[in-house]
């Protein structure tokens, strides 16, 4: 028997405790639709967000925790979907400063840490999708998709439900 290694999806050689802006997304494991309280519910603007399940409140708490744990971090846009999440994390480190920023990899992992223990059980895929993002037309691009998840959910369930 072989052992099942999981190949990494993060740049090699990157340093993701350095400054700067990333784009965020955890699934929730087997893609289930647990995050809203109803998955066929319309989010018709971005005023009238769809209505939180149980986890997805936990969730929405502890996203909105990561500056208030990681004080060089802060979370500049982000959307619960039914079965994912995205965010924009940026993480800030003052120069001088001893305080060490965490790695992406450290603020995601106890997020959910954090979701599963508030929960009960654990709701995640074992990793992330995060993407290093380089300019502020990416920046732009990537804050319209995360504003426009929500309104799209119903003609572009790409996760599935």
């Amino acid at each position: 028997m072989g052992h099942f290694y999981r190949k990494s999806i993060r740049m090699q050689g990157y340093d993701y405790s350095q400054n700067g802006a990333y784009f965020i997304t955890i699934c929730v494991a087997n893609r289930q639709s647990i995050l809203w309280a109803d998955i066929n519910s319309l989010c018709d603007n971005l005023n009238n967000p769809p209505q939180l399940s149980k986890a997805g409140s936990v969730v929405n708490c502890a996203i909105q925790n990561i500056p208030v744990y990681y004080p060089n971090v802060s979370v500049e846009k982000y959307a619960i979907m039914p079965n994912h999440i995205h965010m924009i994390l940026l993480i800030t480190k003052k120069s001088g400063s001893a305080l060490r920023s965490p790695t992406v990899s450290t603020i995601n992992s106890q997020m959910k840490g954090f979701v599963t223990k508030q929960v009960g059980n654990p709701i995640w895929q074992t990793s992330f999708f995060d993407r290093i993002i380089r300019n502020d037309e990416e920046y732009r691009l990537i804050w319209d998709y995360i504003d426009a998840n929500p309104i799209n959910w119903q003609g572009d369930n790409k996760f599935g439900s």
